[in-house]
């Protein structure tokens, strides 16, 4: 099904604005995953990874690290929001907790959530004191509390409490359940962080090449050609 597709059947079963807040979620939560899945495929799988991409672009390649990581924290944190800041309405799981009416359905999501935000809880730690606000007793190093550790172990610990929730209620109307995961269990998607890995190792590899004609003095002028990238 298409994203307008699963929308309205999700409204047809759980109600117009519990279907909608879900189907947000759900589309949020599974980007969330790709973005998760990408970043473990290039630095949480192999040490040979993260070699390959400092030896082509170190500076690039600590900007991406730094970038994707902090990206995924601060969602984590946006998720588990609460449902108003400043007097506006979030989207957040803690939202499709107000609207849901049913008694059973929501004890069931309500038990669900106190998980995740117990799990979440060194997310917004770092987003409140150094990704959307910066502690200056932190950033100076002046006796300020440190920061929640932070570890790709509690980023799944987290992740799967957020698709507990959603589970919740996948159970309930459809008694099925989404596995958000599978991208991170086979090491990212297509088109995304493996397709560039081999083509960095394929352009280092004749790197080395052209080093090594030069070494010996037999290069061909195209080892030296002008490229406009």
């Amino acid at each position: 099904m298409t994203a307008d597709e699963s929308r309205l059947r999700n409204i047809g079963a759980m109600g117009e604005n519990v279907g909608a807040i879900y189907s947000q979620l759900w589309q949020e939560l599974a980007w969330l995953y790709r973005i998760w899945a990408e970043y473990v495929a290039l630095f949480g799988t192999k040490e040979s990874r993260v070699t390959l991409l400092n030896d082509a672009a170190p500076a690039f390649t600590r900007i991406v690290q730094d970038s994707l990581w902090e990206g995924v924290i601060l969602h984590i944190a946006r998720l588990t929001d609460p449902p108003k800041s400043m007097g506006k309405p979030n989207l957040s799981i803690r939202t499709l907790e107000d609207a849901v009416t049913d008694p059973v359905l929501k004890a069931k999501i309500s038990a669900a959530i106190i998980q995740v935000q117990l799990a979440s809880e060194f997310c917004r730690d770092w987003r409140n004191r150094h990704l959307a606000h910066r502690d200056l007793d932190l950033a100076l190093k002046r006796g300020a509390e440190p920061l929640e550790p932070a570890s790709r172990v509690k980023v799944n610990q987290a992740l799967s409490g957020l698709s507990d929730v959603l589970n919740v209620l996948t159970r309930h109307y459809f008694d099925s359940t989404t596995i958000f995961d599978l991208d991170v269990r086979v090491g990212g998607g297509a088109g995304g962080a493996m397709s560039l890995l081999y083509f960095i190792d394929m352009g280092m590899e004749m790197e080395r090449t052209r080093k090594e004609h030069l070494r010996s003095g037999s290069f061909d002028p195209t080892d030296y050609r002008p490229r406009d990238l």
